[in-house]
């Protein structure tokens, strides 16, 4: 019996889903809400601007900037 001879496929670098940008956006993103978490941390006054005003201020901004890291469209290098 004789065997066939089919070129094996090379294989093609499949393109990242994100960018390098959107990668770093989305760190940003991590940190932001991680640092929005330590400022409504601790045992002093519960009612400081910086737990109740600041912090959630810092945390809604850390989901917005993830939300824009997944959305970004990277740029196409052709």
């Amino acid at each position: 019996m004789a065997q066939k001879n089919t070129p094996l496929k090379e294989s093609q670098q499949e393109p990242f889903v994100f960018a390098k940008n959107n990668y770093r956006l989305l760190l940003l993103s991590i940190a932001m809400v991680v640092l929005g978490f330590i400022l409504m941390i601790g045992e002093t006054d519960i009612y400081e601007f910086k737990k109740i005003i600041l912090a959630p201020i810092i945390v809604l901004a850390g989901f917005g900037v993830g939300f824009v890291a997944i959305l970004k469209k990277p740029a196409q290098n052709n």
